[in-house]
């Protein structure tokens, strides 16, 4: 009977002390100013790039309704777990309730999961464009884009709702400590006292559909479009196709090697510190510089933001003509 009660109390947890990015006063002064200017930053950037693909029909193409909802993601994805690093960066260390804490790590596990698939949507994207130029229209009809984002949205979903369940059936004991930044999978696991099989399973299979998945996909797309782009006669068409592309591939490149060895080291290579850093690269830096690599040296983009400028200094010039 007592050991029930124990398991019970244990189960009721009601919060967790997260103890932030840095532990040092002067450093974390600093260090808030320069992540709430990357985060204010990043809102300004993708939210420039979702008005310019609505509000131009030159840009109505499939890369950039997949753009479109890639910055919509990606600010969704840093006002999960920027807010909570600003706020451990003020008051270290930050008390956040245990229903806070799992629906935080609800919408970066759903989050983070429509993000592999939206980047494996988009390599597939410029593989019909680079070697199936003619089937183009077809493959990558509206409807088929359509289908390709509500599918990355659903299953991200669909995938947080699973593995949430399991981590919050979970009993938590000891401390109530998370070296951390956010409420993520690692540090929530590494305070559960109970046997954790079936998280570890359901984890591990979800893994492997829709990060190691989505991998695949996109590394697929990739090496046939470089061996098109081989095979092309012209210089200048290769350029072209690769300047297309490289931007791609720096984004997908980095984001993947950084998860990867997040969730996949070795055990003996376990820092910490080194989890934070890299946390900090795919929450905050990738987020931040995806909008530059991928849409703002975009010639395209460059054209419409011209434009876009351009017509509001012209009507603004008319206004003040009109006034005096």
């Amino acid at each position: 009977m007592e050991r029930s009660l124990e398991l019970a109390n244990m189960s009721r947890t009601q919060e967790f002390i997260l103890l932030g990015l840095s532990a040092r006063q002067g450093i974390r002064i600093g260090l808030f100013a320069i992540f709430l200017t990357l985060y204010l930053l990043s809102l300004l950037e993708n939210t420039l790039i979702i008005y310019l693909v609505c509000s131009h029909s030159e840009l109505h193409k499939p890369m950039y309704f997949f753009l479109g909802n890639l910055s919509c993601l990606e600010m969704c994805y840093m006002s999960v777990t920027i807010p909570s690093l600003l706020l451990g960066l003020r008051s270290s260390p930050c008390h956040v309730s245990f229903t806070a804490c799992i629906i935080q790590l609800f919408l970066f596990i759903a989050l983070i999961s429509t993000k592999c698939t939206l980047l494996a949507s988009m390599a597939y994207d410029r593989y019909v464009a680079i070697c199936r130029p003619l089937h183009y229209p077809l493959l990558m009809r509206p409807q088929v884009c359509l289908g390709l984002a509500m599918t990355s949205w659903l299953g991200g979903l669909l995938v947080s709702v699973i593995k949430t369940a399991c981590i919050a059936s979970l009993s938590y004991c000891g401390p109530k400590v998370l070296n951390h930044f956010f409420c993520d999978i690692s540090p929530l696991l590494n305070l559960s006292c109970t046997h954790m099989a079936l998280t570890e399973l359901v984890d591990f299979i979800s893994a492997i559909i829709i990060f190691c998945g989505s991998l695949l996909v996109a590394l697929a797309s990739y090496v046939a479009i470089g061996r098109t782009v081989l095979h092309m006669p012209s210089a200048a068409t290769r350029h072209k196709a690769l300047s297309t592309c490289t931007s791609h591939l720096v984004v997908v490149g980095i984001f993947y090697a950084v998860v990867l060895f997040m969730y996949s080291r070795p055990s003996h290579i376990n820092s910490t510190d080194l989890n934070k850093v890299l946390s900090v690269i795919y929450t905050v830096v990738t987020p931040m510089c995806s909008p530059i690599i991928y849409c703002l040296r975009n010639r395209e983009v460059h054209t419409v933001l011209q434009k876009t400028f351009h017509s509001r200094w012209v009507s603004s010039t008319r206004t003040d003509l009109a006034h005096s």
